[in-house]
C-alpha cells in the first residue's frame, strides 16, 4: 500500500476543493437550509430545533438532507443556549443586589 503524506500545500487544496464540492452542491440544491437567523427569539429558537429533531427522528431523509438538518439544529441550539445564559446572567445579577424591602420595613 502506499502512503500519502499531506503537507501544508495539500492541505490547502484540499479545503479549496471541499468549498468546491459545497458550492456544486449548492448548485445542485442538494440539501440547502437555510441560515439560522441569529436575532431569534428563544421560543422561535426552541420551535424551530424541536421541528428538526422531530425530522431526523422520523428519517427518510437522505444523508445530505440529514447532515444540514443536524447542522441547523446544532446552530438552533446556539441561539437557545445564548438566550439560556443571559436569562441566567441576568437572574444571577438580580440575585446579588442588595434588597430594600428590610430597610423600609425599620424605617
Amino acid at each position: 500500500m502506499h502512503r500519502r503524506t499531506l503537507r501544508v500545500g495539500d492541505m490547502a487544496k484540499a479545503k479549496t476543493d471541499d468549498a468546491a464540492d459545497a458550492e456544486q452542491g449548492a448548485a445542485a440544491g442538494v440539501a440547502q437550509v437555510p441560515p439560522v437567523d441569529s436575532t431569534l427569539g428563544y421560543e422561535q429558537a426552541r420551535d424551530e430545533l424541536i421541528e428538526v429533531v422531530r425530522s431526523l427522528e422520523a428519517g427518510g431523509t437522505t444523508l445530505e438532507e440529514s447532515l444540514a438538518l443536524w447542522e441547523r439544529g446544532e446552530a438552533l441550539a446556539k441561539v437557545c443556549r445564548r438566550w439560556l445564559d443571559g436569562a441566567r446572567a441576568r437572574l444571577d445579577a438580580a440575585l446579588a443586589e442588595p434588597s430594600d424591602e428590610g430597610g423600609a420595613e425599620r424605617a
